[in-house]
């Protein structure tokens, strides 16, 4: 069993809500758009010096990150994690709106689980014609134009992904 945080869009800027949500995680999964201020340092230092517990950090660059997000982390991120294979990208659409060249990926690869960021609008919704579930998790910083900050926590276990939970960080 894994138990997975997801967030995105934090553009720079990490709710202490965040680590004290995702303390019981055993992956992080970030959906693009760090921003500047090494969120993903602060995420990893939080878990290996404070929680004194390993985490798997997993993410893709978004369309603001810099150069030296671009090279730490790819566009489109494929994994498996137990039984279920993954596909992240930050500009990704969603079912029925795929953003150019990922509905042809997801053909291509078959993911069960495929996951964007970039609207800052939180959506977890099935395409039947594909096979695969879609998860956005909306945006976890201050910068947008979402109202509320939001992250999504659920577990994989085998090949099923089960107990999704939609946390809401408050206000924008």
């Amino acid at each position: 069993m894994t138990r997975i945080g997801l967030m995105s869009d934090t553009h720079g800027w990490l709710d202490e809500l965040v680590l004290t949500h995702f303390n019981e995680c055993d992956e992080i999964w970030h959906a693009g758009d760090f921003g500047p201020n090494e969120v993903d340092q602060k995420i990893k230092d939080h878990f290996e010096n404070t929680l004194k517990k390993p985490i798997v950090f997993r993410g893709v660059y978004g369309n603001i990150d810099t150069p030296l997000q671009r090279q730490q982390y790819p566009e489109n991120l494929f994994f498996t994690c137990e039984q279920v294979k993954v596909f992240m990208r930050h500009i990704g659409g969603y079912p029925g709106r795929y953003a150019p060249g990922v509905k042809q990926l997801i053909q291509q690869q078959q993911p069960q689980l495929f996951i964007s960021g970039h609207s800052h609008i939180l959506k977890i919704m099935f395409d039947d014609t594909l096979q695969c579930l879609h998860m956005n998790p909306g945006a976890a910083g201050k910068q947008g134009w979402h109202k509320i900050r939001t992250l999504i926590r659920f577990t994989i276990e085998g090949a099923n992904m089960k107990d999704c939970e939609v946390i809401e960080l408050g206000s924008r």
